[in-house]
C-alpha cells in the first residue's frame, strides 16, 4: 500500500495489489440506483408474466410461443442474475472469488447466445408459417420445437465453454489488481465471437425477413388481382395477414435487439480487445441487458393475447378450475 494514501479508497488495503474501491457521487450512484433497480425488476416481473401465460394456457401451446417462451426465459435470467449483480458491484469490490466472476461471465454469454439462437428459430419458424404454409403443420411441430429449444442452449452451453476456455481454466487471468472482476477478449476471440454469435445470426434473419415479406406481398397482389374471391381465399387472406402480422412483430423484436447490441460489439468491429467489467455501468452493457425488458414491452402492445393473459394472471383468475381451458385470443 502506498503510504499517504487512505486506507478506505482500496478494496483490500493490506494488499499492495488491492484495487481502489470504486466511486461516485451520491446522487449520481443513487439516480443509478433506482434507474437500474427499477429496470431490473421490471425485465423480471414482465418475463416471468409471458412464461407463466404461455405455460398455462392451452391454447398458447403453439410452436411460435414455445420459442417466445425460450427467448422469455433466457431474459429473465438476465433480470433475475445478471442485472442485480451488476447493481450491487457499481460501488463495491469484487469479493466472491476469481471462480464465481468466471462463472458469471459464462452465464452472461450463455444467455446472451441462447437469445440470439431464439431469435434465429423464431426468424425461420416465421419464414417457414409464411412461404410454406400448407406443409408448416406437418414440418413444424411441437416436439421439433422442444428440440429446437433444447439444442439452442445445449449449443450455447458448449460453445461459450470452448471459447472461454482459459478463463475457465485460470480464473482471475484478466484481473490486474485484487477485488475486480473483468474479462478481456483479445480481439481474434472477439472477431470469432462477433461473426458466430452476430453476423451470421443478423444475416440470416434479415434475409429470412426479406423473403417473408416478398412472399407476403405477392400474395396480397396475387389475391386482389383475382376478380372473384371465393369463402376459401377470403379466409386464406386473412391467414396470411395475421401471419404477416406477427412476422412484422417479431421482425420488430429483432430490429430492437440489433440496435442493444450492436454498440456492444463495436469494440470487435474495429479490432479492438473487449473489455467487460462486473461493477461497470457502461452504457453497451446495460443498453444490451436492457433489451430483455423491451420484449416483454412489446409484446405487451402488439400481443392482444399477453394484455388478457396478464389480467387474469394479476386477478388471480388463473387459479380457478378449468382456467388453463380459457380462450385468451381471438386468433394466434
Amino acid at each position: 500500500m502506498k503510504e499517504g494514501l487512505d486506507p478506505e479508497t482500496f478494496c483490500y488495503p493490506h494488499l499492495n495489489s488491492s484495487c481502489r474501491r470504486p466511486s461516485l457521487p451520491y446522487v449520481e450512484a443513487m439516480l443509478i440506483y433506482v434507474l437500474l433497480s427499477f429496470i431490473s425488476l421490471l425485465t423480471v416481473a414482465l418475463n416471468l408474466l409471458v412464461i407463466i401465460s404461455i405455460a398455462h394456457f392451452r391454447q398458447l401451446h403453439t410452436c411460435t410461443n414455445l420459442l417466445l417462451l425460450s427467448l422469455a426465459v433466457s431474459d429473465l435470467f438476465v433480470g433475475l442474475i445478471l442485472m442485480p449483480v451488476e447493481i450491487i458491484y457499481i460501488e463495491r469490490c469484487w469479493n466472491l472469488g476469481d471462480v464465481v466472476c468466471s462463472g458469471y461471465y459464462l452465464i452472461d454469454y450463455v444467455i446472451t447466445s441462447a437469445s440470439v439462437a431464439n431469435m434465429v428459430l423464431i426468424s425461420v419458424d416465421r419464414y417457414m408459417a409464411i412461404c410454406d404454409p400448407l406443409s408448416y403443420n406437418s414440418k413444424v411441430t411441437t416436439q421439433r420445437a422442444k428440440l429446437c429449444v433444447l439444442l439452442c442452449w445445449l449449443c450455447s452451453i458448449l460453445y461459450r465453454v470452448a471459447t472461454m476456455h482459459d478463463q475457465l481454466e485460470h480464473p482471475g487471468m484478466s484481473n490486474s489488481c485484487a477485488g475486480e472482476c473483468v474479462v478481456i477478449i483479445n480481439h481474434v476471440s472477439g472477431a470469432i465471437d462477433l461473426v458466430c454469435t452476430f453476423i451470421i445470426p443478423i444475416l440470416i434473419i434479415i434475409i429470412l425477413y426479406l423473403r417473408i415479406f416478398v412472399v407476403a406481398v405477392s400474395q396480397a397482389r396475387a389475391l386482389r388481382s383475382q376478380m372473384s374471391v371465393t369463402t376459401q381465399q377470403k379466409r386464406q387472406e386473412t391467414a396470411n395477414r395475421q401471419e404477416l402480422k406477427a412476422a412484422r412483430i417479431l421482425g420488430l423484436v429483432v430490429v430492437v435487439f440489433l440496435c442493444c447490441f450492436c454498440p456492444y460489439y463495436v469494440p470487435s468491429l474495429v479490432g479492438e480487445d473487449t473489455a467487460v467489467d462486473a461493477s461497470s455501468v457502461d452504457v453497451e452493457i446495460w443498453l444490451a441487458h436492457f433489451n430483455s425488458c423491451l420484449n416483454p414491452v412489446i409484446y405487451a402492445f402488439f400481443y392482444p393475447w399477453f394484455r388478457k393473459s396478464i389480467k387474469l394472471i394479476l386477478s388471480l383468475k388463473i387459479f380457478k378450475s378449468g382456467s388453463k381451458d380459457l380462450r385468451v385470443a381471438e386468433t394466434l
